[in-house]
């Protein structure tokens, strides 16, 4: 994803999200003369929060949070082992699987004149382009000591206009990332390190604009003259709102660096122009409530992506470069309701808009100079994701980009403007492995009427279908599309007769903004029951039964995964969950952690509306426990994880085995918390590790839907 739409992601990950038009709370709208009912509300939701506390020191029973870590990785540890043979052969299997692939990987490649940079096994390189010369070593991990930690990755790297300068950040699994800066000539040397930098820009070959992260919040822009024996940085931008968040990027065509600040439901944006790099940054437009708005250059023309006006999802705008304000902005394109703008693309003088709409992928393309006429390119119908590849030429009128899904390695296609026509790259045609597989999509009726869309994968020929065990994915927040990428791990589940299916729920991005918002604030538990509708659809539809049914969640997709446990157990056999959001109304209660503030644009805030309180209350999966028979349940965390605190992990773990046990006739079923040491909420950095992870997720599932292997 390129720069205009991944701003919008990163504003609503936390490293972060988009946002859309909110509504009051209803707190806020209330009668200033009704001070007794204002009054016996907040009343209310203090003796609520007071009575949670309680309810919450009484599942802990005593414990800290280090006692309650202890007791549970030696519970782990005790009952790991009947899934350890499994976990040993799926490791040996997950190899065999991932090396068959490890070809499809791809690395970014950054050409600038008759030189191409690019990073390969922990390393940074150039050398002359279309040449065979061994490459230049500019930057190895390896070798920079100061890191004091080997579990390392090089993510951003910036060259500067006259390339002089390069700079990287790399991250680390403690969430944090430093930026190094290396003069390229005579020999590659480093000459500056910037602690917690997350995002940076050259202005000119000696002036590097950056931000810092620091507890996953990012509010300042600095400017750091190279060539001044001092070296010191001077802030250029600071951002007063915490629920914001603030990065740099650089318009495709290299004349303005981008100062965005995005809260997950407003943006602003400010200029600075790299002709004058010590000058001050220029204002677009105030942010307005609800407003998101990003931004690109053409021939002095400012591109802006917007949700501002009438229309429900995107629309194009341009005003002058001189005059910039909203009442200048006019409408060049318009997406259509219900339809996903993955990202978009400027070039010579065209634009591509790239869409998504009901799973299907398609290429807008018109003319900067004539918009008004538009060409619609469908892509395969077998492609779920889309990922642009190095179109950093703005002159070009050539689009490069990879095609995947679950079952489709990625695969290299290039759209010619000039021709109207789509190619597929030399030799990409070998890797196509789509006709073993079938790819069907269906729509399940949720509560209300609304059609929710679900992908099904499985083996083109698998019969008895309704006896096969069935993987099913869900996120469903932040706008978020689940991920349709290519997984090498999944193939072996294919391979063992699976079926792998993704429901599209409200609150996700899949059909554009509207949908978003149509599960967000005190709609969240409209997200369940899609859901719900989902697997009710797909066993109907005769994929699988429930007690050869698991569900599969991430992060925030754990709200809807453990909402579903708690108010339809019977429709799943097991849960897998990794770094998952649990415990939504303590968290909200407390604004002292990391993110409460800037999450309160996506679930609400608790603490100003009572009405608020009670929805979240409602569906909150730890709030919600009760005596009933649950579906096995693992859970995987990891330890340094700041955006899921582990003490509500621990917690819900133990108030989850304790409810199971009560009244309990048959064999109980396993509550397992696998604890990673380190770790970030991404997940393990190393290949070895993500091997054993998911060797460990697929013999729970085998062991508990009691699959024969």
């Amino acid at each position: 994803m390129h720069r205009v739409l991944s701003m919008l992601l990163k504003g609503k990950l936390a490293v972060h999200r988009s946002g859309c038009f909110a509504a009051a709370p209803c707190a806020l709208l209330r009668n200033p003369y009704e001070t007794q009912s204002s009054s016996q509300s907040f009343t209310s939701l203090a003796r609520n929060c007071k009575n949670l506390e309680m309810e919450k020191n009484k599942q802990s029973r005593g414990f800290n949070d280090q006692e309650l870590l202890e007791a549970e990785l030696k519970y782990y540890k005790s009952k790991s082992r009947k899934y350890s043979k499994l976990e040993d052969w799926f490791k040996k299997r997950l190899e065999a699987m991932c090396n068959k692939y490890v070809s499809n990987s791809y690395s970014p490649v950054i050409q600038i004149n008759d030189l191409e940079y690019f990073e390969e096994d922990g390393c940074i390189y150039r050398r002359l382009q279309n040449s065979d010369q061994v490459p230049e070593v500019v930057l190895c991990l390896d070798r920079l000591h100061f890191l004091q930690t080997k579990d390392t990755q090089f993510q951003r790297i910036r060259v500067s206009p006259n390339q002089k300068y390069l700079a990287s950040s790399i991250h680390t699994l403690s969430d944090e990332s430093t930026c190094v800066v290396v003069k390229l000539d005579p020999k590659p040397e480093v000459v500056h390190v910037l602690p917690r930098a997350f995002s940076f820009e050259w202005g000119t070959d000696n002036s590097l604009f950056y931000t810092n992260l620091e507890k996953l919040q990012s509010h300042h822009v600095f400017r750091l003259l190279l060539e001044d024996t001092r070296a010191i940085s001077e802030m250029v931008y600071k951002e007063n709102d915490p629920r914001f968040f603030v990065e740099l990027t650089c318009t495709k065509d290299g004349r303005f660096i981008t100062i965005n600040s995005n809260s997950k439901n407003s943006s602003e944006v400010w200029l600075l122009d790299r002709l004058y790099a010590l000058g001050s940054p220029k204002i677009v437009q105030d942010r307005v409530p609800g407003v998101i708005y990003h931004v690109e250059h053409w021939r002095n023309q400012l591109y802006i992506l917007t949700n501002f006006g009438a229309t429900k999802e995107y629309r194009l705008m341009k005003a002058p470069v001189s005059s910039l304000e909203m009442k200048n902005w006019q409408t060049v394109y318009a997406v259509k309701e219900r339809t996903k703008l993955i990202d978009m693309e400027l070039f010579k003088d065209h634009c591509i808009m790239i869409l998504k709409c009901y799973g299907h992928l398609y290429l807008h393309v018109f003319s900067l100079n004539e918009p008004k006429t538009v060409k619609c390119i469908q892509l395969p119908s077998w492609a779920c994701a889309i990922e642009s590849e190095d179109n950093l030429k703005c002159k070009a009128n050539k689009f490069s980009f990879r095609l995947s899904s679950p079952v489709q390695p990625p695969v290299s296609l290039l759209y010619s403007i000039e021709d109207n026509e789509l190619y597929i790259q030399e030799d990409e045609s070998k890797s196509m492995i789509t006709g073993d597989y079938k790819v069907t999509r269906l729509k399940a009726p949720s509560m209300d009427g609304t059609l929710i869309p679900i992908t099904v994968f499985h083996k083109a020929i698998l019969n008895h279908m309704n006896k096969k065990p069935l993987l099913v994915h869900v996120y469903g927040a932040y706008g978020m599309d689940l991920n349709l990428d290519f997984k090498p791990e999944q193939m072996v589940l294919l391979e063992d007769g699976w079926i792998l299916a993704y429901c599209h729920v409200r609150g996700g991005g899949e059909l554009g903004l509207s949908w978003h918002k149509a599960s967000r604030l005190d709609k969240k538990c409209v997200g369940i029951d899609d859901l719900e509708a989902c697997l009710l659809h797909l066993h109907t539809m005769g994929y699988s039964t429930p007690r050869r049914t698991a569900l599969s969640a991430n992060s925030a997709g754990g709200v809807l995964a453990g909402g579903l446990c708690n108010v339809s157990p019977d429709f799943i056999r097991a849960v897998v969950l990794r770094a998952p959001f649990l415990d939504v109304l303590n968290t909200m209660l407390n604004p002292s952690l990391p993110l409460t503030i800037e999450e309160q644009e996506e679930w609400g805030d608790p603490l100003s509306d009572q009405n608020l309180f009670k929805c979240i209350q409602a569906y909150c999966p730890y709030q919600n426990i009760k005596p009933q028979k649950y579906p096995s349940v693992f859970i995987t965390a990891y330890q340094d994880d700041k955006r899921v605190p582990l003490s509500g992990l621990l917690r819900y773990t133990r108030k989850l085995r304790n409810a199971v046990a009560v009244n309990a006739t048959d064999e109980l079923p396993a509550v397992i918390l696998d604890i990673q040491p380190g770790g970030d909420h991404f997940g393990p950095s190393t290949w070895e590790e993500s091997i054993d992870e998911v060797a460990g997720h697929y013999a729970f599932l085998y062991k508990e839907l009691e699959l024969v292997v």
